[in-house]
């Protein structure tokens, strides 16, 4: 199985913990570490080059910044062949936070960019084995999240989203016994930390998080194209360190794909690529986690106005120093702005946050001046959600969900 060391005393990265001895994500070795590959500026440009679109900002600023395989999936394509994009949600909440949008925007992005169909699972049986929820509640929460996931504007014509409690079955489910006949209780244990108390639901799991990566999965949507290669947007945050496994397995998912693609091959399968994006921090900084019993950690799509406002003056950690005097001659440290940050992620106009992030680290623009336009920006963005989120009715979350061919999700 594809492994990670980890050194005692370092900066750890999981669902549930993250910590850095000076509080920045070291990213150089986050990349070392899971043995993933740099995303660099000539495969941002191959991008853009191929599908002749701008690349996305997430792109362009690096937010996605590494990658497993991208290069085989981008040489296929310019090659003439198609690959489908395979992304998901763990429906344990009423709402999403701005976090959970991050991998949703540039599947949106790459979706519409090389015209390829996508495949979203939405782990409600997960929730059941792992949280305190009943089946009918973790179902309920999955059409609630899965309409959010469709205001994000999705096409319906090449996007299926399915529930695993509706939908695994059949040649789902066979690709589910392939792959849990090639993992034993010791690769489990090795890789997401299970011990003998876990509950036997959470060791066939893995095998299910893994299916979705074959097309054949699929055969309503893929029929005889079993070879058909598979694109996995998802976050830097979603890595897994041995030995706490056991408390974070709500949603990490690399753990998941480094096995997949250690069986892959074994069942005849191409392995899936991964594309993984930088640390989303919660509001109080990179060394804690958003959570969903502390509302103050992040921005929900819910949030209003007021509430955003609130928020990012109250809660979002700035670097900027003790008095106006000292600002003006130290200025800000970019590195660890929680605003900063954010304006990153979420701020379109590269030659604006350039000019934010200069005036800021040279203490020529004060803390409240940054925020000010943060509140903006993502004022902006909630409310344009929650417009799209008010469009969405049941029917067209059962379109989304229907087992039915999508003729024109190659182009």
């Amino acid at each position: 199985m594809e492994t990670e060391e980890v050194a005692a005393a370092e900066q750890v990265v999981t669902p549930f913990e993250v910590s850095a001895p000076d509080g920045a994500i070291d990213y150089d070795k986050l990349v070392d570490r899971f043995g993933c590959q740099r995303i660099d500026a000539a495969i941002v440009d191959r991008i853009a080059r191929l599908t002749l679109c701008p690349p996305h900002r997430f792109l362009r600023r690096g937010i996605f910044f590494a990658h497993r395989d991208l290069n085989k999936i981008l040489d296929l394509y310019e090659a003439g062949e198609k690959f489908y994009l395979y992304t998901g949600r763990g429906p344990s909440s009423e709402s999403l936070h701005l976090g959970h949008l991050i991998p949703f925007m540039l599947t949106k992005y790459l979706q519409d960019a090389f015209m390829v169909p996508l495949v979203i699972q939405l782990t409600d049986d997960e929730k059941f084995l792992w949280k305190n929820l009943t089946i009918a509640e973790c179902k309920r929460l999955a059409r609630e999240n899965a309409k959010d996931i469709i205001a994000c504007g999705f096409d319906v014509e090449r996007t299926f989203i399915f529930t695993d409690i509706n939908y695994v079955g059949g040649a789902f489910f066979e690709n589910v016994l392939q792959v849990a006949n090639h993992v034993t209780l010791n690769n489990l244990r090795g890789i997401f930390g299970t011990i003998l108390e876990d509950r036997i639901g959470k060791v066939i799991f893995p095998a299910i998080q893994a299916a979705p990566s074959f097309p054949s999965s699929f055969p309503h949507l893929f029929p005889g194209n079993d070879q058909l290669r598979c694109l996995i947007p998802c976050a830097i945050d979603q890595f897994c360190i041995i030995g706490v496994v056991s408390t974070c397995q709500d949603t990490a998912r690399d753990p998941y794909f480094r096995m997949t693609r250690d069986v892959a091959p074994k069942i005849g399968f191409q392995k899936p690529s991964l594309i993984e994006s930088r640390f989303f921090p919660a509001l109080q900084g990179e060394s804690t986690k958003m959570s969903a019993s502390d509302p103050n950690s992040a921005i929900y799509v819910t949030d209003s106005s007021e509430q955003i406002k609130a928020k990012v003056n109250k809660y979002a950690f700035s670097s900027g120093q003790a008095s106006v005097e000292l600002h003006r001659k130290l200025g800000g440290n970019l590195d660890v702005d929680v605003p900063i940050k954010y304006l990153n992620f979420f701020l379109e106009d590269d030659d604006e946050l350039d000019h934010i992030k200069k005036e800021y680290s040279e203490g020529r623009m004060l803390t409240g001046e940054v925020k000010q336009r943060l509140i903006a920006v993502l004022s902006e963005l909630v409310a344009r959600h929650q417009r799209a989120r008010a469009q969405v009715t049941e029917e067209m979350v059962d379109a989304f969900m229907a087992v039915r061919p999508r003729p024109n999700m190659f182009g």
